[in-house]
């Protein structure tokens, strides 16, 4: 079993073989957010707040936090989010950002052990990614692909990924602190791609015995109805092996899918989360002190 263990300065969330599915919510990024881009680029950072709460409330055991803005101080402005994430709520963080500075000015600030997003296997990536995961002892995110690109064939993302944690291995950085991203590809433009990541989460797991990770919405990129084919793909993707996701919590469709998977993975013992999260009061009379307290006032009336 292999456990990769994320926390923050007060919570751990363990994503593991044989544990509930992790969801990582994803709204906390700039990327086509023009709004969100301008406020944190003027300092103003209530969505940023706004956003990890409700992403929280609504389900998210994690937060992606990215501040990737053109021409802005990307390194400054992530290290602030991630303060101010870390002042309202104790899930831990994704410190997501392309540029090494941000990554290191995410870790500099962060309370816990971080999940870095992300190493490819680019050797430029690797020789300046893996000296900072362990320096600071988080985990990170395994991209599978490299200075060829994004192959189509599973197989060769397969030998990308084994590269990477064997060159993690170099560093002392040990497997269960790889979270495999196997990158999945939009369904509507390449018709194989759902396959093809099953394909390689099943070897991921069996062979290599790394936890993973995706952008889960990716896979219905330019789809209507987006939500139904994301909720299918992860459904699928779980029983495939997959582990934890980048994704929105905010949609409740996706989260039952989650969820029930967990169900019906073994995941969710006496099926305690589901019920707790979605099982409705019952109506004032149905049963308990209500009903007797009106049975109790039948027999005063006959009285």
């Amino acid at each position: 079993m292999t456990d990769t263990i994320i926390s923050s300065a007060t919570r751990e969330v363990v994503i593991g073989f044989n544990r509930p599915f992790v969801i990582v919510g994803e709204r906390i990024n700039p990327t086509g957010r023009k709004i969100l881009a301008a406020e944190m680029v003027a300092g103003d950072f209530s969505r940023v707040i706004s956003d990890a709460e409700a992403q929280v409330a609504a389900g998210a055991q994690m937060l992606d936090v990215n501040a990737g803005i053109p021409l802005a101080d990307e390194p400054g402005l992530l290290a602030k989010a991630i303060q101010l994430v870390q002042a309202i709520t104790d899930v831990p963080l994704a410190i997501d950002s392309s540029i090494v500075a941000a990554l290191e000015a995410g870790l500099a600030v962060y309370k816990g052990k971080a999940l870095l997003n992300s190493v490819t296997g680019e050797e430029e990536r690797l020789e300046v990614v893996l000296p900072l995961v362990k320096k600071y002892g988080c985990a990170v995110v395994a991209i599978s692909n490299d200075e060829t690109g994004i192959s189509l064939d599973p197989d060769v993302r397969f030998e990308v990924a084994r590269k990477i944690v064997n060159r993690a291995a170099d560093y002392g950085i040990p497997s269960c602190d790889i979270v495999v991203d196997p990158l999945v590809m939009p369904i509507g433009a390449i018709n194989q791609a759902g396959v093809q990541v099953m394909r390689l989460l099943h070897r991921l797991r069996t062979e290599l015995k790394v936890n993973t990770t995706c952008g889960a919405s990716n896979v219905s990129f330019g789809l209507p109805e987006r939500n139904g084919i994301n909720s299918a793909f992860l459904t699928m993707a779980i029983g495939a092996g997959l582990t934890s996701a980048i994704t929105n919590p905010m949609h409740e469709e996706v989260v039952k899918a989650c969820m029930g998977a967990d169900v019906m993975m073994g995941n969710d013992p006496d099926c305690a989360r589901w019920i707790r999260r979605f099982r409705q009061a019952p109506p004032p009379g149905a049963d308990g002190e209500a009903s007797r307290g009106r049975r109790e006032g039948s027999r005063r009336r006959r009285d």
